[in-house]
Parts: structure tokens; sequence; C-alpha cells
């Protein structure tokens, strides 16, 4: 049988940043479109794109006008502060915009646009492997009085997703489903159109148009990218252990020279390389379960991914 995973937010590269660039003008100003009637400069669907729209990195979706909902002031946690100044800051929210957007312009709903990319958009018939709930869970209670939504594992596995929000997760896929997927989002050009610099970023990072620069400072993952030979196609590698993960490098400040790879990561695990130069391209599915059913914090996560890559680029003479 085929273990089936929960992709979350590499829904963003691989089915909402392709239809943005299929069917959205980059530079309009939609401002008015999406109701932030009181923003003093443009917004576009380049800034969405590229987290250089100014917007936080979260709220909970609870239906309302997000143009209203950041009018309120919240509570102090990480996933609600503001976007740092200047500086590209991830946010889920600039892919909900593009998703209201996109169902805007074709009058069709987001999940059966997305159906083109090959993925199973949520509800899903086969559940992901569950984890527990994570940061969201905390931050939901901190700026809504809306009850946090109900578990269910059919759906996206963070609170927000379950919520129903569109763009940015609630898609999920089989290791041989995800390899026809990338050979079709490389083959249509979309992960070159995404892997050209378009923003600096907060803590060293550089975005483009739904993909950022890997770098190969000491423990992050362009260094070992770095080492995989030219030429080496597209890989589909998946890991469904739920072991602690084997210690790895640790992750210096320093970022180190760009490694030529550009990636992206999911909230439950997944992650996305892709080498513009000769078209490679790795997809890692593996999930965040803890040996004792725990959710895995972002370190662990980080070994794990590690590890799955590192045997990958013993395997290939890197």
């Amino acid at each position: 049988m085929n273990r089936f995973y929960d992709l979350a937010s590499l829904t963003k590269p691989l089915v909402t940043a392709p239809l943005a660039l299929a069917f959205l003008d980059l530079n309009a100003d939609r401002r008015w479109t999406l109701g932030f009637h009181d923003r003093e400069t443009p917004l576009t669907v380049r800034q969405l794109l590229s987290h250089c729209s100014g917007l936080p990195p979260w709220r909970p979706f609870t239906g309302e006008s997000l143009a209203i909902q950041l009018q309120r002031a919240v509570a102090g946690h990480p996933l609600l502060r503001p976007a740092t100044p200047g500086l590209a800051t991830y946010s889920d929210l600039n892919y909900r915009l593009l998703a209201e957007l996109l169902e805007a312009e074709t009058g069709l709903p987001f999940a059966s646009l997305g159906r083109a990319a090959g993925l199973d958009p949520a509800p899903w018939l086969e559940p992901p492997t569950e984890v527990p709930d994570g940061p969201d869970a905390a931050a939901w209670a901190l700026a809504t009085e809306a009850p946090l939504p109900r578990h269910d594992p059919h759906l996206p596995q963070d609170a927000n997703t379950r919520a129903g929000m569109r763009g940015h997760a609630g898609f999920g896929t089989t290791a041989p489903q995800l390899r026809p997927a990338l050979a079709r989002w490389i083959a249509a050009g979309w992960a070159d159109r995404m892997a050209v610099q378009v923003a600096d970023g907060e803590n060293g990072t550089h975005w483009g148009l739904g993909l950022q620069v890997a770098y190969a400072g000491e423990g992050r993952f362009g260094q070992l990218l770095s080492r995989i030979p030219a030429g080496s196609g597209l890989k589909v590698l998946e890991d469904a252990t739920e072991a602690a993960p084997a210690a790895v490098p640790a992750l210096r400040d320093d970022p180190g020279p760009a490694s030529g790879w550009w990636f992206h990561l999911g909230y439950t695990g997944p992650a996305l390389f892709y080498r513009p130069s000769d078209r490679s391209c790795i997809g890692l599915l593996l999930h965040r379960r803890g040996p004792n059913g725990d959710l895995l914090d972002a370190e662990a996560l980080r070994a794990r991914r590690w590890n799955a890559l590192a045997r990958f680029v013993g395997q290939s003479g890197g």
C-alpha cells in the first residue's frame, strides 16, 4: 500500500503559484479587489508570490475578510507578529489571497483548479499520518474567539487549514503520484519561473516567485545538495520512519554561498528542491510524528530531512 502524505505548504509552489502565474497579472494593483482600502501602497500578485506584501505570518481562517481581520489587535505570538519592514516575511496569508484572486478570476473553486496539478485536494479518502497540534493552535486562541476547528483525519493537519484556508495547503499525495506531478511541473516551466530572485527576506533568506534560495553553509540543505552530480534528474524520496532522527551538523548563522538549488518546506514534513541549471528535482516525503507520537520540533524535523537527503546524496555518489 502506498502511504499518503499531507503536503501542507508544498501546495504553495506546486499548486497555487503555477495557477497564479497562469491566470493572474503579476503587476496589477489588487488592493481594492481584496478589500485593503486603507493600504497606502499597491498590493500585487508578484508581492504575494514572493512574500514581500508586508502581511504578517499568520491569522486563523474564520471566513471573514482578511483586510478586516488584520485591523484588530492581537496578543503577542511569533505567528501573529507584524512583518519585518523592508524584508520578505514568509506568510500563509499571501497565498490565501492568491486563492481568492484565482477563484474570482476564473469563477471556479480553488480545489477544482488545483486538481490539474495531479495531486489530491482535501478531504482525502486516505488520511495521512496524524500529528498533534502545532503552534497555530496556541495562536488561534490569541487571535479569535471562534473555537479551534475539530480534528478530522481526512482534512489537513494544522488548525488553520482544517478551517478551510485555501491557497497555502490542502493537497496530498503518494510517492508514485508525486513523481508525474513533479515531472509536469518542471516540463511546464513553472519551476524555472519561480526560481528567479525577487526579494530579500528575513534571516538572510532570498525569495523568488514561490521558491527560496538554498544556501550551502554549514548545516543547511544546500551543503548536501551541492554534492549531487549534474544531471541527477527527478527523484522522489520517501521516509516513513517515526524513529528519533540521528544527530546532524549544527545550523550556523552564516548562510554561505548559494548552492544553485531552490527549495520549499511543508509544515507536516515534506520538502521540495529544484536546481534550474540542469532541472534536477527532489521531492522528499516524510512526516513529523516523533517516536512517542509527539510533534517533532523544527530542529528535529530538520534532522529527519537532513538524514533522508544524506542517504540519497551518498547513493548518488556525492
